[in-house]
């Protein structure tokens, strides 16, 4: 998130209007707030139900506007409902090489599957979790002595720099793939 804010502030064709988390303790709120973004809380915990807190946090959106949701970090599971409002509007980082390894613990399943490389992938949000269009790439070898810390670590530093670029095209209305390959360095 902080990568896409900085990226943003510099010569892009997209603005950052607001950072909004589910959780009153991320750290990237504090963080969006010092790069003079404005930010809210819409704490899941606060409703009863799923619905209740997506119409809060579509209500949120909506008062600043947004023309793309960039989910970084959100690790809540959003309904078809909210998912097909933002259709074609809503883009995701996984950490990992989709489609393989959806979902959770990505570095640790792509080293107890024995994978050569692992990285992450920038896609458009649909009902299918982790599954929509993929519109960038990065990857890396995996090394011999890579634990899941150490694998997580490096391909942070690859989401910070393909989510930006991804942004920059998708902004641009350009659908086409960013692929960053340090497999080959």
């Amino acid at each position: 998130m902080q990568a896409l804010i900085r990226s943003m502030q510099s010569d892009h064709p997209g603005k950052p209007v607001l950072v909004v988390s589910n959780r009153p303790d991320a750290g990237g709120v504090r963080r969006a707030a010092a790069l003079g973004v404005p930010t809210a809380i819409v704490d899941h915990r606060a409703y009863p139900n799923r619905a209740e807190f997506e119409a809060a946090l579509h209500q949120k959106l909506q008062a600043y506007a947004p023309d793309i949701l960039c989910l970084a970090g959100f690790m809540r599971i959003l309904t078809p409902d909210f998912v097909r409002h933002w259709t074609g509007r809503c883009l995701n980082i996984h950490p990992s090489l989709l489609p393989k390894f959806r979902g959770l613990n990505t570095h640790a399943r792509a080293l107890e599957a024995g994978e050569d490389a692992h990285g992450c992938s920038v896609h458009e949000v649909t009902d299918d979790l982790d599954a929509g269009p993929i519109l960038g790439q990065a990857r890396l070898s995996i090394r011999a002595d890579d634990t899941a810390d150490t694998l997580s670590r490096r391909v942070v530093a690859l989401e910070h720099r393909l989510y930006p670029a991804v942004l920059r095209r998708y902004v641009a209305g350009d659908r086409k793939p960013v692929v960053i390959d340090e497999t080959l360095v």
